[in-house]
């Protein structure tokens, strides 16, 4: 189960329920260009609510069977959506058990809100490990021209003794391959940054 998450005094980590749609559509109207780049798999040539609204209960029936995490970020104070971070299935490694997703909305980027809810998810991940004594291997795959996602990649890398993987892998999206980079992470870590 997808447990709620405290990550900032003023910020909480909510797992993902389809009553959050309203929210997800006022973010994603915010900068449509932005969140395509985060949710690389929505066709906006198609009903983009829907497919928003079909990503949302798809999630939440997969948390509770502790398939996938996935929470939204939640401003305490306006009760805002703030964005969506989690653990999902799209693979690029045999080996790998999740990938790592992540997207602020474009008016509260540049305050480092990605990285610390990145730390707070794979710090409450790595405990769940610890317990079961589960080895788990966490994608993170960035477009190359996103820069903000890159560099939060490497931070995330250098504190968590992951590697930067220096071939592009081809992800398809849509009708086409697109190149990304590929950051891997092990858990638990063999030593703590």
């Amino acid at each position: 189960m997808t447990p709620e998450l405290d990550f900032r005094p003023d910020m909480r980590l909510i797992p993902v329920s389809k009553a959050i749609l309203p929210l997800l559509l006022e973010a994603y109207n915010e900068d449509p260009e932005a969140a395509q780049t985060a949710l690389p798999w929505l066709d906006t040539t198609y009903n983009v609510q829907g497919q928003l609204s079909d990503m949302l209960f798809d999630v939440e029936n997969q948390s509770e069977v502790d398939r996938l995490h996935f929470w939204w970020i939640r401003s305490e104070q306006k009760g805002a959506f703030v964005g969506l971070i989690g653990f999902g299935d799209e693979l690029q490694l045999l080996q790998s058990s999740y990938n790592l997703g992540y997207w602020v909305r474009s008016s509260y980027q540049r305050q480092g809100i990605a990285l610390d809810a990145t730390r707070t998810v794979l710090q409450w991940l790595e405990e769940k490990t610890i317990t079961s004594e589960d080895f788990i291997r966490i994608e993170i795959t960035v477009h190359p021209h996103n820069e903000a996602g890159l560099a939060t990649a490497k931070r995330i890398c250098e504190e968590w003794n992951g590697e930067i993987i220096e071939q592009f892998i081809g992800i398809e999206i849509g009708q086409r391959t697109v190149p990304h980079r590929l950051h891997i992470l092990d858990l638990p870590r063999g030593e703590v940054a």
